[in-house]
């Protein structure tokens, strides 16, 4: 039998997002309480890649969609080292955003030039360190 969804009357997977894991909770800790559902089930916990530590959610994967439907309803809102799980589907993900469309970038600023002051190009003078104050003054001092 293939477990459904309520909300969204497809079959659901058999791998489910726990999130808001404290950063302590080991993979061990998360296994022993999701094990009353499947003894069989896998936990691997999100971890940063550089320092290695827990990122606070995990994945679980059980033997079949069935023990995952029944994970997920008698453990969403479980509280564990003091924080409420939020568990859900692993498919059950927000779809994709759209890509920005190509906008062609406008020609770079002319450089600042301080010898014409026709048309000053202040973000070209502010990227140097300047300002329009101090711009006001390079004017005054050239007349």
């Amino acid at each position: 039998m293939i477990a459904l969804d309520p909300r969204r009357r497809s079959p659901i997977s058999s791998t489910i997002f726990v999130g808001n894991l404290s950063f302590d909770t080991t993979e061990e800790e998360l296994h022993a309480v999701l094990a009353e559902i499947d003894p069989g089930v896998r936990v691997r916990l999100g971890k940063d890649r550089m320092t290695g530590r827990p990122r606070g959610f995990a994945f679980a994967e059980f033997s079949d969609a069935t023990r995952a439907a029944d994970a997920i309803r008698r453990f969403d809102a479980f509280e564990l080292r003091g924080r409420r799980l939020r568990v859900n589907d692993a498919d059950d993900k927000p779809p994709a955003r759209a890509p920005r469309p190509f906008v062609p970038q406008a020609a770079a600023p002319a450089p600042f030039v301080t010898e014409s002051f026709e048309e000053p190009n202040y973000r070209a003078f502010n990227r140097k360190g300047g300002s329009r104050r101090g711009l006001r003054a390079k004017k005054r001092s050239l007349r």
